[in-house]
């Protein structure tokens, strides 16, 4: 869990600079032009390293440099307040692949509940695509504050919501399966 975290940071340091450096500087602008050098020095800190980059890095680093180079060249924060969004679609579309939460969960759940991992994949992808159309909402807007806090308290609080129900239900189905085998 703690890699996935690892990982999650990594995809999203972009927009977490941004976020940072507008919060404290409230500049538009700096807080782009940052976020582009840091996505590239994150990239060639990488290779450096010899640590191996994976798609959604270098789709990160396309998606901060285009779109916040548009937001330099047209001074129009819009777009780069929408690369969340791009990210979330992303990921949701990884997401509808059947299966994917499997590598993340204990033996105990895929092997007594494979089926209820199944929706609950689908539902994570939906969440990602819910999730990303509000960004867009929310980025049209122009709004930076509104967007701030819809990037840092939303988003975070909806996946935190969705794990814990999601943690719960698990919890719950497993040992109501667990107890009915051990009846049979």
């Amino acid at each position: 869990m703690k890699d996935v975290f690892r990982r999650l940071v990594s995809d999203f340091l972009s927009t977490i600079v941004f976020l940072v450096i507008y919060l404290a500087t409230d500049n538009v602008i700096l807080a782009t032009a940052v976020a582009i050098l840091g996505a590239i020095g994150q990239v060639v800190w990488a290779r450096i390293k010899g640590h191996p980059l994976g798609y959604m890095t270098w789709a990160s680093l396309g998606l901060v440099i285009v779109l916040g180079g548009a937001t330099l060249l047209t001074h129009d924060p819009r777009f780069v307040l929408a690369k969340p969004a791009i990210g979330h679609v992303a990921i949701g579309f990884i997401m509808l692949k059947r299966g994917w939460m499997l590598r993340y969960l204990p033996p105990v759940v895929t092997e007594t509940i494979p089926e209820y991992v199944t929706v609950a994949g689908y539902a994570w992808a939906a969440l990602m695509f819910v999730l990303a159309a509000g960004t867009v909402a929310v980025a049209m807007t122009g709004d930076m504050k509104l967007w701030a806090f819809y990037i840092s308290v939303v988003l975070v609080g909806a996946k935190i919501a969705a794990f814990a129900i999601q943690y719960v239900a698990f919890r719950l189905l497993v040992g109501s399966r667990m107890r009915a085998a051990a009846r049979a």
